[in-house]
């Protein structure tokens, strides 16, 4: 496999992890990219998340291993508990990921933002750009901004997230799907003899749940749900007392890194995604990432979609070096099966781990903790298996900084 001619021009917008992997992802294969940010510094909100198997695997297919376990913790456990801390199951992810061939890796989300941009290079990073929309014509297409700029190129990669300006244009207005529950996040300096190096534990209780992650450094991760009502959870405006109460009860560890966490260092966001869309681009647009594709987050595999997605973009385009458009075609059909499937066993988790449902609560319960190992690891698999495509891809070295203009 080549590389793209270097005439070959893109434009990305947004920088958050699906934005700066494609851009690391383009620029090993050779593309001119340029990247347009609507926040004027790069500087990720206070919350963690996984790079699971499949992202790591997909990127090391373009020769890209970023520094993953200095940054965050490998996963060495993984239990799944009650509310009072005590286990369900021991999930067998550490064995999966081993047997696939990289370890599931948890890391601050700003840790992770610097990774990326140190393997984007010397890709040229425009701050405090908001896009407003486009234009395409036979020759490319023209991204406008709202202070009156705007920017030319081959092709346009929206990685704008969940309120992408790009797919707004693409697929009109839409509704989001409000999944019932307000989802606290936070990050701690943290330590607490029941936790293991490596430790992920999620709790479940009656319409709420609690997720404590080790991602070294001293440092853990947590995040809550809990029930509510969608007018609220959209705009949770309660104080760290009303998530004090939610936990009251609960596993020692749960109530007293909730204790230690600051209230302005706790995030409240809603829990919600969109009904899938089968058409991601038209002419030389495309989408990628939560602009594509936006998901709950009980599999914690948005980043490893957004990672995927920006690897298979990039082994499209090699392919495609004279069609650029045909490369985004072809893109979006390899990704448009694994992102629905993923889409949707999110969702279907969320509801069954959100269950108020004292039945259904044990007969879920109960499933786990009989369910043979193998059919765990079978699950688990599917999700963390990443379908590389074939060929190699040669590339540019992909360590040196990135410049940023304002």
């Amino acid at each position: 496999m080549g590389t793209v001619t270097p005439r070959t021009t893109a434009i990305v917008v947004g920088a958050g992890i699906g934005g700066l992997a494609a851009a690391g992802a383009l620029r090993r294969i050779g593309v001119d990219v340029h990247v347009h940010e609507r926040a004027t510094e790069l500087r990720a909100a206070g919350s963690g998340l996984s790079v699971m198997t499949n992202a790591v695997n997909a990127l090391a297919s373009l020769g890209i291993t970023l520094p993953l376990e200095e940054h965050g913790r490998a996963i060495e456990v993984f239990t799944i508990m009650d509310r009072r801390g005590r286990v369900i199951r021991e999930q067998p992810l550490p064995e999966v990921s081993e047997r696939l061939g990289a370890r599931c890796v948890n890391i601050s989300r700003a840790a992770l933002q610097r990774v990326l941009v140190e393997a984007a290079g010397d890709i040229p990073l425009s701050l405090g750009t908001t896009a407003t929309g486009y234009q395409t014509d036979d020759d490319g297409v023209t991204v406008h901004f709202d202070d009156g700029s705007s920017a030319r190129g081959d092709i346009l990669i929206g990685a704008d997230g969940f309120g992408s300006a790009v797919r707004r244009q693409l697929a009109g207005p839409e509704e989001s799907r409000d999944s019932g529950y307000v989802c606290w996040l936070a990050l701690a300096p943290f330590d607490h003899p029941r936790l293991r190096p490596g430790y992920v534990g999620h709790y479940w209780g009656r319409g709420q749940r609690f997720g404590l992650i080790d991602i070294g450094h001293g440092h853990y991760y947590w995040w809550g749900t809990k029930n509510m009502e969608a007018a609220r959870s959209r705009d949770w405006k309660g104080d760290k007392g009303e998530i004090v109460r939610a936990y009251a009860g609960w596993a020692e560890e749960v109530r007293e890194i909730i204790r230690r966490t600051p209230e302005e260092d706790i995030l409240a966001v809603p829990s919600h995604d969109r009904a899938f869309l089968e058409r991601w681009g038209d002419g030389p647009v495309t989408l990628l990432g939560d602009a594509a594709h936006p998901m709950l987050t009980s599999l914690g595999q948005g980043a490893g979609m957004a990672i995927e997605d920006a690897v298979v973009l990039a082994h499209a385009l090699a392919r495609s070096p004279h069609d650029p458009r045909a490369a985004l075609r072809a893109y979006e059909d390899q990704r448009r099966t694994r992102a629905r499937t993923m889409v949707t066993a999110s969702r279907r988790l969320s509801d069954l781990e959100q269950l108020e449902n004292p039945i259904a609560r044990t007969l879920r319960d109960t499933f786990f903790r009989l369910a043979p190992k193998s059919v765990l690891a079978r699950q688990l698999e599917s999700a963390l298996a990443f379908p590389a495509p074939a060929g190699p891809v040669t590339g540019t070295d992909s360590r040196a900084p990135m410049p940023r203009s304002e």
